[in-house]
């Protein structure tokens, strides 16, 4: 089982980095032909949704809501959704006091707070650093997938 981290869901289908929505593309189809089994959790959906419907002036896609909500359809037909549980919240609180975790890394701890409950111990991310300080997870680089 392998996490897919929202920047590469988002660089998938991005279009002013041909390379990086190449790499993006390439990693998610060869695990996914090598029968890895993908997965995402809510979050990463939500994020998704932020990033992609807000306006490509702050660093968005500029989607509307009904293209978003395409890709996210895409998406879980791609990749198993594994749901919210009253424990990633426990979990999660754990992790950002142990980590003195602050500001918008309280999202990856999140991520990793779900992949703990759930079992996942790998995270398909471009951000290696993002995931530095959790040594129960491996983060395995886009560019890494042969």
């Amino acid at each position: 089982m392998i996490a897919v981290d929202t920047n590469v869901l988002v660089g998938a289908i991005q279009t002013f980095d041909p390379q990086l929505r190449t790499t993006a593309r390439h990693a998610v189809k060869t695990l996914y032909r090598q029968g890895e089994q993908l997965l995402c959790f809510p979050q990463n959906l939500v994020e998704f949704w932020n990033a992609s419907t807000r306006p490509a002036t702050a660093n968005g896609l500029g989607f509307t809501p009904a293209q978003a909500a395409r890709y996210v359809d895409r998406f879980q037909s791609l990749l198993r959704l594994l749901p919210d549980t009253p424990e990633i919240f426990p979990a999660w609180r754990k992790l950002v006091l142990e980590h003195h975790v602050s500001g918008i890394k309280v999202h990856d701890a999140r991520i990793v707070a779900a992949m703990t409950i759930h079992h996942v111990r790998k995270i398909l991310s471009f951000d290696r650093d993002d995931f530095k300080r959790y040594t129960s997870i491996s983060v395995v680089h886009p560019a890494e997938i042969r």
